[in-house]
């Protein structure tokens, strides 16, 4: 089997530096990346994107042996119409490892031509962590990365003015442009770098909200080789992924100046508000799979298609989205009701494996982010608990139980290690006294994990603790079932 196609042929990329991106993880390859080669084929962009990881463990090294390549399968039905597109991504330059070459970073981002810097750190990755600065070193956290990189921009250009650039974060959390902001201002703060860096900060960088929504389950390990036969070449990146996408900015349409995703046929929203998209979005979907994933998971099921299929879980999650998310949401029933039962649709696309211990990388934040503000909406607005979202939580606690970092299914845990060794803490001492009631509560009042002392909610640590002690001394889907059953 041949190499990939730029590799055969030596070809260096050419084009001028132009977005910065941290995450070489799949989701912005497939998503972004083939926003920016599409805009390139069409001559609309003429720029490059150099990826940097965010952690010291990623892709990088298989991007850069690669020489930056990568494919997308983008596959789905659309009106009834099986739908596929196969595309080499060479819009890439390569991949920098920050913990290993700090310099080779702040040298893109001093670079005349950039304007733009895209993340996807996950939800954990946008927050506040006070760390201390040296120039030189690479910074621990992702915000803090992005102060340093500025401030050596500012430098660079003595301050200039039209020398800021576009920051367009993906991480799926609220206002993650402006929270953003608010933490590289914080950092900027706390090293007490000066006044005017602050002012070029604020005034010559955008900080913008963002939607992204597309379901990308990566690597297809179980079509890899049939998928290399008919490319003709092998990509260990390579990245499926459904064919529908849609991108919703907060910003004025003036951005379509230089990124200009709506001119070259991207479903692109650029919005002064983008509270219903995101609401719809993040409650429906990213809620929806965050608070099935896990009990699906330790009920036996591999992927999300098999969820759907399942006629226990396919209810499960029925009445998860009509039930319990459907009133959270401040929209017209009309809309409401169409995306939802679309949801249904594109959790059932045959082309795409979305693996459930995929969807449960970081399930500690994701849970915060997508379920919780839905579990209180909906206890507010009905008075009532909504027991599939407490069962989510007790799925979560149970999944979170760990030796080492490996689940009692075998499979790794992947989150921060301090969560890991907390949960392998909590039920180590659970273990020692079999008092579930007292896990529950140390568990829910983490705040750092929650935002809140989730014991503060009246009945919840009661009914996570029963249902755990159910779902432990009988099954997770007799439990499912129970709750499932229509009141006598």
């Amino acid at each position: 089997m041949l190499d990939l196609p730029r590799l055969q042929r030596g070809e260096p990329l050419t084009l001028p530096l132009r977005v910065l991106q941290f995450g070489e993880g799949n989701f912005l390859r497939a998503f972004f990346g083939w926003m920016i080669q599409g805009l390139n084929n069409q001559g609309l962009f003429n720029g490059s994107i150099r990826m940097v990881q965010p952690i010291p463990e990623g892709k990088g090294e298989v991007l850069n042996r690669q020489g930056g390549c990568y494919t997308t399968v983008l596959r789905g039905i659309d009106q009834e119409r099986i739908v596929e597109q196969c595309e080499l991504i060479t819009c890439v330059s390569g991949c920098t490892n920050p913990y290993d070459d700090w310099d080779a970073v702040v040298k893109d981002a001093c670079c005349e031509t950039l304007d733009f810097i895209v993340s996807n750190t996950t939800e954990s990755g946008i927050h506040y962590q006070p760390e201390p600065w040296q120039r030189g070193q690479c910074p621990h956290s992702f915000p803090a990365k992005i102060a340093s990189l500025l401030y050596e921009r500012y430098r660079h250009f003595e301050g200039a003015s039209q020398k800021g650039v576009i920051l367009l974060p993906c991480e799926l959390i609220e206002n993650n442009g402006e929270t953003l902001c608010q933490i590289v201002r914080q950092h900027a703060e706390d090293w007490k770098l000066e006044d005017g860096f602050l002012q070029w900060l604020d005034k010559e960088n955008r900080f913008v909200n963002t939607l992204v929504d597309r379901i990308v389950p990566g690597f297809p390990a179980d079509e890899y080789e049939t998928l290399c036969a008919k490319l003709g070449y092998h990509d260990e990146l390579m990245s499926c992924g459904e064919f529908f996408h849609f991108f919703a900015l907060e910003c004025s349409q003036s951005l379509e100046d230089k990124l200009p995703l709506i001119r070259g046929g991207f479903n692109v929203v650029m919005t002064s508000d983008l509270k219903p998209y995101r609401d719809r979005k993040v409650r429906f979907l990213n809620g929806a799979h965050t608070a099935t994933a896990l009990a699906a998971h330790l009920s036996g099921l591999d992927t999300v298609e098999e969820m759907v299929h399942d006629p226990l879980f396919s209810m499960y999650l029925k009445r998860l989205l009509f039930e319990e998310i459907y009133p959270t949401v401040s929209l017209p029933d009309v809309e409401k009701r169409m995306f939802a039962v679309s949801v249904l649709e594109r959790f059932a696309n045959p082309f795409v494996k979305h693996h459930l211990l995929s969807i449960a990388l970081n399930s500690v934040s994701k849970w915060q982010v997508r379920v919780l503000p839905l579990l209180l909406d909906c206890l507010r607005l009905t008075g009532q608990l909504p027991m599939l979202m407490v069962l989510s939580l007790a799925a979560l606690i149970l999944f979170y139980r760990n030796r080492d970092g490996i689940s009692l299914t075998g499979h790794p845990i992947e989150d921060a290690p301090e969560i890991t060794q907390f949960f392998e803490n909590a039920w180590r001492n659970y273990e020692y006294d079999h008092n579930l009631q007292s896990l529950v509560e140390t568990v829910l009042g983490r705040s750092e994990f929650w935002g809140c002392d989730l014991n503060e909610i009246s009945g919840l640590a009661d009914n996570v603790a029963a249902l755990i002690h159910q779902i432990l001394f009988s099954s997770m889907r007799d439990t499912i079932a129970h709750l499932l059953k229509p009141p006598t």
